[in-house]
């Protein structure tokens, strides 16, 4: 074991699995007492693989399906005693933190337990596939309870304890999709989008408390993963705008290897880091650079703009050598 985290509480949320139980495991192995987490016992299931989807796939494929599900099987509670089998400190929260009194509860079991919280990671999430004019309101509402939602109630609770010790690291995890994709999920964009929103938000008015807050975008192997790759097996309906999809799932970078940077984010020595947007995936970490305005149209006279000026201004200056994101 390290010691980068040695005598810190954390708590990680949607740790049952995937990236959350990769984190949960290296802040432990980093000396972090940590409190795990997810909505019940048990296995995730299938978000998107449904029966007929299902019944679509080949034999091969079946068996493919169900290795990645068996490898990706586990909770909060075996997340746990993984990490107490290792020589760790941990304990196990089952509960929705989209449900604002049950976040309560899942940071009062942080100080029931260690009394106190140093780094709250949240990780969990939803995802789904559709057509814009197709999602549903389950849909977005299934979504979006999570994130951005659910990171809050977390903040929420989890911000006065840090306050009073005038020391936190809050991370938070979204998605590269915060800035568009080329999945047809435009609600898991919104959602992750306002993941980024509320963790720069948070990050100006905590800095001077010594509480930092940042995003992490992963590109890592998790159940979305296998199920997108199985989605693209069965269904005959493209779920891009291109009907293309580049990134295969064995080439995907474990969740293991997201690890050690969010471990230095979660520690002392990143105390100057905060309000950042970071993208990680296996060996490869990029800082997001902050919005700029790179252009701009002001009129010299006190009198308002026609629309017919500010198409021509807009078509002249501003936008002379525009080209669409979505052009490209």
């Amino acid at each position: 074991m390290g010691d980068l985290l040695k005598g810190r509480v954390a708590v990680v949320t949607g740790s049952g699995q995937g990236i959350g139980r990769a984190v949960a495991v290296g802040f432990a192995a980093e000396g972090a007492k940590v409190v795990t987490n997810n909505r019940k016992p048990g296995s995730t299931g299938d978000a998107m693989v449904t029966d007929d989807l299902f019944r679509k796939l080949t034999d091969a494929q079946r068996a493919w399906y169900e290795e990645q599900k068996k490898a990706e099987n586990g909770d909060a509670a075996t997340t746990a005693q993984a990490i107490r089998d290792a020589g760790g400190e941990a304990t196990h929260f089952f509960g929705d933190l989209s449900v604002f009194d049950t976040a309560r509860r899942l940071i009062d079991a942080a100080i029931d337990a260690y009394g106190r919280i140093d780094i709250l990671c949240n990780v969990a999430g939803n995802f789904g596939f559709s057509d814009i004019e197709d999602i549903s309101e389950a849909l977005w509402d299934r979504v979006n309870a999570t994130k951005p939602k659910g990171y809050f109630n977390a903040m929420r609770f989890a911000v006065p304890h840090m306050k009073a010790r005038r020391y936190g690291r809050i991370l938070n995890c979204s998605s590269p999709a915060f800035n568009g994709d080329i999945i047809k999920h435009a609600e898991y964009c919104a959602a992750n989008a306002g993941v980024v929103g509320l963790t720069k938000g948070a990050a100006r008015e905590l800095y001077e408390f010594g509480i930092t807050c940042n995003v992490f975008a992963p590109f890592a192997r998790t159940r979305a993963s296998y199920e997108l790759e199985t989605y693209l097996l069965a269904s005959d309906k493209p779920i891009t705008a291109k009907g293309k999809f580049d990134v295969q799932y064995d080439s995907t970078p474990t969740p293991d290897r997201l690890v050690p940077f969010l471990v230095y984010l979660a520690s002392e020595r990143a105390a100057a880091v905060s309000g950042s947007v970071f993208t990680v995936g296996g060996n490869f970490v990029g800082l997001h650079a902050e919005p700029v305005v790179t252009g701009t149209l002001i009129k010299e006279s006190e009198a308002a703009w026609t629309p017919e000026e500010i198409a021509a201004a807009a078509e002249r200056d501003l936008l002379k050598d525009y080209k669409s994101p979505c052009a490209e």
